[in-house]
C-alpha cells in the first residue's frame, strides 16, 4: 500500500493532467454540437471497422450455423415461389410468417420489383426512395438505451433519420452514419417512439420501450372504450414520416384497465427478434420529404423524438 501511495504522489501531476484532460473532451464533446458530430461520425468509422473485422472471425466459426439457416431459407423460398399449382407466384419477397393477414397480402402482391417487410410490400428499385440492404455487425440488449451498427454508410446511399425494417417488422432508425457503417437508434431505446394503429380497426397509438423486455413494448393512447383483441396486428401509422405505412410492429399480448386513467395499458409482443437480428434494411417513408416541408412552413415539430 505505501508502494501504491508513493507511486500516486510521484506522478500526481502526470494523473492529474489525464484525468483533466479526459474532463475537458468529455464537456467539449457534450457541450458542442459540431465536436459531438465530429467525434460520433469518427468514433463510428474506426468502431465499424473493429467490430466488421470482428464479425468476420466471429462468422467463420459459424458457418454450420449459417449454412442451415441459409438452407432454412431456400427451402422457405421455394415453396413460396413454386407452388404447387403455379398460378400464383410472388416474386423478389421475403419469407414471413404464413398468418392469415400475410396470406391476404401474398394474394394482391404483382410487381417483380418489389420485397415483403414486415407485412408491407416496398420497391426494391427505386432510386428516390432507396430501399439499402444492410448487416448487423454489432448490437446491444441493455436495459435502458440501445444501439445497432450496419455495414453501410454514406457511400451506400444512407440519409439521416432514415428508418430500419427487417423481413419480420421495424427496428429502429439512423442515427449517425460515416462513409461505411451506420449507427441505428434501436425500437428498444428510452427515448424512442413510433407512432402505430391497431390494423383491425385503424386506433392510432404511440409505440414506446419500458426498459425491461427486450421482447415486448407499449403502445400508449388506445382508449378505454376501444374493444381489444389479444393477438390483434399492430403496425405503422405513417405519421412520423421515418417508417411507411402498415409495416409491421408486433401483436398485442396482454391489456388491462388502469382505475385512474382514461387508456387502456397495452402490452404488444415485438415481431422482430432483436437478439437474432442479422439483415435489415434501410427505407425512406415516400411522403417524408414533402411532408418535412410543409411542416417546417407552417412551424410543426415532427411528432417522432430523436434521442
Amino acid at each position: 500500500m505505501n508502494n501504491l501511495f508513493a507511486f500516486l504522489f510521484r506522478f500526481r501531476g502526470i494523473l492529474v493532467f489525464a484525468v483533466l484532460e479526459v474532463l475537458s473532451l468529455y464537456l467539449l464533446v457534450r457541450n458542442s454540437t459540431y465536436q459531438r458530430a465530429a467525434f460520433f461520425n469518427s468514433a463510428n468509422t474506426y468502431v465499424g471497422q473493429v467490430l466488421g473485422w470482428r464479425n468476420q472471425v466471429q462468422d467463420y466459426f459459424r458457418l454450420v450455423d449459417i449454412n442451415q439457416e441459409l438452407m432454412q431459407e431456400n427451402a422457405r423460398l421455394r415453396q413460396q415461389f413454386y407452388k404447387p399449382d403455379l398460378s400464383d407466384r410472388t416474386a423478389d419477397s421475403l419469407p414471413v410468417r404464413q398468418d392469415s393477414v400475410t396470406q391476404a397480402r401474398l394474394a394482391v402482391l404483382g410487381r417483380p420489383d418489389s420485397l415483403l417487410l414486415g407485412l408491407r410490400t416496398l420497391a426494391a428499385h427505386d432510386p428516390d426512395y432507396p430501399l439499402i440492404p444492410a448487416r448487423v455487425v454489432s448490437s446491444t440488449n441493455r436495459p435502458v438505451d440501445n444501439y445497432l451498427t450496419l455495414n453501410v454508410g454514406r457511400a451506400e446511399g444512407v440519409r439521416d433519420g432514415m428508418g430500419v425494417v427487417s423481413a419480420e417488422g421495424i427496428v429502429g432508425r439512423v442515427k449517425v452514419f460515416s462513409e461505411h457503417y451506420a449507427t441505428i437508434t434501436s425500437v428498444l431505446h428510452s427515448q424512442a417512439r413510433t407512432s402505430a394503429r391497431l390494423q383491425r380497426d385503424g386506433t392510432i397509438g404511440t409505440v414506446r420501450w419500458l426498459g425491461d423486455d427486450p421482447r415486448h413494448v407499449l403502445l400508449d393512447n388506445i382508449p378505454r372504450q376501444n374493444r381489444l383483441v389479444k393477438g390483434d396486428t399492430v403496425v405503422t401509422s405513417g405519421y412520423n414520416a421515418v417508417f411507411p405505412e402498415g409495416v409491421l410492429v408486433g401483436t398485442v399480448d396482454s391489456f388491462v384497465k388502469e382505475p385512474d386513467k382514461n387508456f387502456w395499458t397495452v402490452r404488444v409482443r415485438l415481431a422482430v427478434n432483436f437478439s437474432r437480428l442479422t439483415y435489415v434494411y434501410l427505407v425512406t417513408s415516400r411522403p417524408q420529404a414533402e411532408r418535412d416541408t410543409l411542416q417546417v412552413r407552417a412551424g410543426i415539430k415532427t411528432e417522432t423524438k430523436r434521442p
